[in-house]
């Protein structure tokens, strides 16, 4: 199976070519970008003598020919533009952007700053949450892939919300990303003397995903009203923490809350159930697809505390991009995906 990548020079593109390298059936055809075409390794030099391809220009009709599936790991308005023109072709696509996520295209005008694609092309689009959306991703051609925060934080979320034992206007979420999520253009906010031994805080109640997450969690329990969603820059490469507060409506224990959640992802392989009493740390799924979770219920209080990690360039990005499209296609959720963390 051929697999073009458009945007590869970027995190999320780079980190696509680092799975399907040696993934067992989706080969890397082509790879593409609007800038110089140069071979790949002269953007990123740890792949001299490994990937051969050039990076060439973007042409619709010969990516569509050549290629049974593409990637988009373009940043937010450019994807909006080339799925217009993919879509009069028969390629699957497969856009980590954010410009097919939300069906309300006045949502995106406002969260964004720019125009948004067709209404009637948003919707045939499938929200690519893997483990909350199985059955349509199995039946879908396309496919928009879930941020990075919402990804954590809604697969965080999943099982106390549909059992709807929370209280609807209760929910925060305090988000931690490594500077890789903002993106591979240089920054003063990402540089080493502005981020090294510091902690910050970014888009106070203004962040892109809010409407995402409040969207998905929406389509789960149509009670829910506005989250409070904060985010904030970790002096690390990459990973992403999000601690999660919600009211419970009754009285719950711990054990009753973590059975909810063993129960809620036993048949799902990228996602791991800590055991009571531990809480995961973003280093230990750093480099792999997988989603860790751990919960605790404070009896003084009422409130469920969840913490959730990922690491935001694989479950949160590429990994969750290639896991929808084995499903897609027909092959094991994991083909491609059986990385170890990588420790320390």
């Amino acid at each position: 199976m051929k697999a073009a990548i458009i945007g590869t020079t970027g995190y999320g593109g780079v980190e696509l070519i680092r799975i399907l390298h040696t993934h067992p059936t989706i080969n890397i055809h082509s790879v593409h970008t609007t800038r110089e075409e140069v071979p790949v390794w002269n953007e990123y030099p740890h792949l001299y003598n490994i990937i051969e391809n050039k990076l060439e220009k973007i042409n619709v009709a010969k990516i569509a020919e050549e290629s049974d599936i593409v990637f988009f790991a373009t940043p937010s308005g450019v994807s909006s533009k080339l799925v217009e023109e993919f879509s009069h072709t028969n390629i699957k696509m497969v856009d980590l952007s954010g410009d097919l996520r939300l069906r309300n295209t006045e949502d995106y005008k406002t969260w964004y700053k720019k125009e948004p694609v067709q209404a009637e092309l948003i919707n045939k689009f499938v929200y690519g949450l893997t483990e909350w959306n199985r059955g349509e991703i199995e039946k879908a051609k396309w496919i928009s892939n879930p941020g990075c925060y919402p990804t954590a934080t809604l697969l965080g979320l999943a099982p106390a919300v549909k059992e709807k034992i929370i209280k609807t206007d209760s929910i925060i979420i305090d988000a931690k990303s490594g500077i890789s999520g903002a993106g591979r253009s240089p920054s003063r906010d990402t540089m080493l003397a502005e981020m090294n031994e510091n902690f910050k805080i970014y888009k106070v109640n203004k962040h892109q995903h809010i409407p995402e997450i409040e969207q998905q969690l929406l389509d789960w329990n149509s009670d829910i009203k506005p989250i409070t969603f904060s985010t904030h820059l970790l002096p690390i490469n990459r990973g992403i923490m999000s601690t999660i507060y919600v009211s419970l409506k009754e009285e719950y224990t711990t054990s009753s809350i973590h059975e909810l959640y063993e129960e809620a992802y036993k048949n799902h392989p990228f996602v791991r159930v800590r055991p009571l009493g531990h809480f995961p740390t973003i280093k230990e799924v750093s480099g792999s697809n997988y989603c860790d979770i751990g919960v605790d219920v404070d009896e003084r209080t009422g409130r469920l505390t969840i913490i959730s990690v990922i690491d935001n360039l694989m479950k949160g990005a590429a990994g969750q991009a290639v896991q929808n499209a084995n499903i897609m296609s027909g092959l094991h959720e994991t083909a491609g995906l059986n990385f170890l963390p990588l420790y320390p």
